[in-house]
């Protein structure tokens, strides 16, 4: 097994020791590849459901407020639905079979053989979470119960998905939506966290990703970015002014995003250790440094801070510190913290303005730039002072993982909206476009200011 946890054994004080022999509880069902038997460990356990509700937070009401906040009036209530569809069908997509592919050991299938199979695909040995019971613990979390485990990863799934409606926010059908989620965590998703976090092949060749650099936020933000190519620009964009409607509520979002971002890193740990503390105040130097850093070359290009601006900045730091978190001490964490601020700066405002894609809320922008950003700085100002496994850390082998994840996140997000375009149609019209979303699409609409 490859997961970052797995490969952290040695920095981990998980206090369990080694996981009980299955023959050692009476009445255990036979364990699955992937999984130990539970020896409890009650510190870790109290901290990762801690932390699986701190990563539920970071999307509702987190991330819908953010969003939300950001567009029209007339597409709020639309845009923040969008976020409580996603939570519901990547909750149910998990449950069926989402753990299964991206967690699981796998068999043989179609005359090839687990030890083929295991690099790219997990297996369909829990799906609706058969074999996963109260004795049982992933072996990546010996002293976690695997329905923690599995609630924890689920959060992730749901988030990822989520980010991406930033980049078609105010033009994107909601059918869509949930036919794009359902296909996209199953097959673009749940692979891709096989690949690097559940015993896949970028995993066993090195690729340090602690909390989902590139399985999260790489890959929503490159899926963002052909989402908004595909699908056009707004009506207006460019020729009209397209304005924020509320800040505070993004300020609300955001805040609820930074501290949720604590039980998405610092819950990476594993376990309630040094790890989880260095991982902590990392993620909050990181924040702190790309807010000041995206303020400095905001005014700098306009004279004036914005608040949005830097609200962006701090989820660019956030972003930027997601690989590394784990695997570098807090003066790698400042300098990935300005270097987020500053690149995601340029290719939210400038990259965007020069190609004149629509990246509504800067998906790409922040997410996928960030994530590239941190995860190449990860290879590069990981420390064994931080964490032994980072021995070996190298940009080459970050850009191999990024490379990947690219490729893929790609193509297969082009695939599922032309099947997406084929059934249910992908984007809503020009007369309700204009009228807005929230009345044509929910019958629902804020009351006149």
């Amino acid at each position: 097994m490859t997961r970052h946890w797995h490969r952290l054994a040695g920095g981990l004080a998980l206090g369990t020791g080694l996981a009980l022999a299955a023959g050692g509880i009476a009445n255990a069902a036979p364990l699955l590849g992937h999984q130990a038997a539970l020896e409890l460990d009650a510190a870790g356990t109290a901290w990762l459901g801690t932390s699986t509700a701190l990563v539920l937070l970071m999307t509702l009401p987190g991330l819908a407020l953010f969003y939300g906040g950001m567009v029209r009036r007339k597409n709020v209530i639309a845009t923040i639905t969008q976020s409580v569809g996603v939570f519901a069908v990547v909750t149910l997509a998990w449950f069926v079979a989402g753990y299964s592919i991206a967690f699981g050991s796998a068999n043989g299938l179609f005359g090839l053989s687990a030890e083929q199979i295991q690099p790219y695909f997990g297996s369909f040995d829990m799906l609706l979470l058969n074999n996963v019971t109260l004795q049982s613990a992933n072996s990546l979390l010996p002293g976690i119960p695997e329905f923690l485990f599995i609630s924890f990863q689920m959060t992730f799934a749901i988030i990822t998905p989520a980010l991406i409606t930033g980049a078609f926010a105010e033009r994107f059908k909601y059918s869509a939506l949930l036919l794009f989620t359902l296909l996209w965590t199953l097959f673009i998703y749940a692979p891709i966290c096989h690949w690097v976090w559940g015993g896949g092949f970028l995993g066993s060749a090195g690729v340090l990703d602690f909390a989902g650099g590139a399985v999260v936020h790489v890959n929503s933000g490159v899926a963002g970015l052909v989402c908004a190519i595909f699908l056009g620009r707004r009506k207006g964009y460019g020729t009209e002014p397209i304005t924020a409607h509320n800040p505070v509520l993004t300020l609300i979002g955001a805040s609820l995003l930074l501290v949720g971002w604590i039980g998405f890193n610092a819950g990476s740990a594993g376990a309630a250790n040094d790890l989880m503390a260095v991982a902590l105040l990392n993620t909050i130097l990181a924040a702190a440094a790309a807010a000041l850093s995206w303020k400095v070359i905001e005014v700098i290009e306009k004279k004036k801070i914005s608040l949005i601006g830097m609200l962006s900045g701090i989820v660019a730091g956030l972003v930027g510190i997601t690989p590394a978190a784990g695997f570098v001490d807090p003066k790698g964490a400042v300098i990935i913290g300005l270097a987020s601020g500053v690149g995601c700066y340029v290719f939210s405002i400038w990259i965007k303005k020069l190609l004149r894609y629509d990246d509504s809320l800067d998906a790409f922008g922040i997410h996928g730039a960030g994530g590239l950003i941190g995860a190449l700085l990860t290879g590069l100002l990981a420390t064994t002072t931080i964490n032994s496994l980072s021995e070996g850390a190298n940009i080459g082998t970050q850009a191999m993982g990024l490379a990947w994840t690219i490729a893929y996140s790609a193509v297969g997000t082009f695939i599922i909206l032309i099947i997406c375009k084929l059934t249910t149609g992908l984007r809503v019209s020009e007369s309700q476009e204009a009228e807005g979303l929230d009345t044509h699409l929910h019958g629902e609409a804020l009351e006149a200011p």
